[in-house]
């Protein structure tokens, strides 16, 4: 029996819900963070999607640099600089400004 087996590339992972998820929410499993690209129904195998770039939500008056290692605060549900009690997302590649509502992160866990 090999030690390991190929499945997938890996870029979203299935993931079936027991409530269900809207496209664009982000899910928070142990240390692994996902986005929903699509709506995914109650107890319906669904994709999370752990690698890309995407457009994350943020607090205003906060802003954010180049290669800024980012965190998902699954409480507030926003991209924070805090890592302590949040999942690491991945690093900022578009910087975000006080008043910007996104940050622009590269997902790399």
């Amino acid at each position: 029996m090999p030690q390991a087996t190929f499945v997938q590339v890996g870029q979203a992972i299935d993931y079936t819900p027991g409530s269900a998820v809207a496209a664009g929410d982000v899910v928070v499993q142990g240390d692994l963070v996902g986005v929903a690209k699509l709506s995914i129904a109650a107890n319906k195998l669904g994709a999370l999607h752990v690698e890309g770039v995407f457009d994350f939500a943020k607090a205003n008056g906060v802003s954010f640099t180049v290669g800024q290692i980012l965190y998902w605060d699954d409480t507030a549900n926003q991209a924070t600089a805090t890592s302590s009690g949040n999942k690491q997302i991945g690093k900022c590649v578009r910087a975000a400004g006080t008043s910007d509502t996104t940050v622009r992160i590269r997902m790399s866990q």
